[in-house]
């Protein structure tokens, strides 16, 4: 049963305790007013009067519901925000566990570096662990910002340097790239420097 519904089915019962009070109570005062003069009916003041109790008890019964719900609320809003921050811890997890096989490569490499002679082996390593470093990085949403030959464009790149253009077809164009830019799941997270022809 949900924490509304326990909610709801005690407050149906108080309802209930409060009408059966009610209840009880205007029996004993017919009968007290039977037995002291029959058939007297309430005056205006005592029907006020009784109308007053109900609303009272009525009241009450709202007061509690409310301060439940508010309670309900906060008790949400605190679950929400602790599950939220392990959503965060549980990303962060992901992303360097699918980075460790490329740390461990990169140790490997290392280790081999101190006694390889041939250069252009480790060199083919070292490219190799670089690709699986960016697949890695690509299956987690990472992708490179392309710029050579590219129009100049404020969203992705940064313009660092503005360089005389070799022709007039170059205008506007991205002639270098300095550092390169990323985005993540397409949103920019860091642009791309560029030497932009002018």
């Amino acid at each position: 049963m949900k924490p509304n519904e326990n909610i709801n089915e005690e407050v149906k019962e108080q309802k209930e305790t409060a009408q059966e009070t009610i209840n009880e109570a205007a029996e004993n005062q017919e009968e007290t007013v039977e037995a002291a003069e029959p058939e007297k009916e309430l005056t205006v003041e005592e029907q006020l009067q009784q109308k007053l109790d109900e609303q009272t008890i009525l009241l009450a019964a709202m007061q509690d519901k409310y301060l439940r719900s508010v309670a309900d609320f906060d008790n949400y809003r605190k679950r929400t925000i602790k599950e939220k921050a392990e959503l965060i811890k549980t990303a962060a997890e992901k992303t360097i566990t699918e980075i460790l096989p490329v740390l461990d490569d990169m140790e490997r490499a290392l280790k081999t570096m101190e006694t390889a002679e041939d250069v252009a082996s480790v060199r083919e390593g070292v490219d190799l662990i670089y690709q699986k470093f960016l697949k890695t990085l690509g299956q987690q949403g990472l992708k490179s910002i392309e710029t050579q030959g590219e129009d100049f464009n404020v969203d992705f790149h940064e313009a660092i340097a503005l360089v005389p253009a070799p022709n007039d077809e170059l205008k506007g164009k991205v002639l270098d790239c300095v550092q390169t830019g990323y985005t993540l799941n397409d949103k920019v997270i860091r642009h791309a420097k560029v030497a932009v022809a002018q």
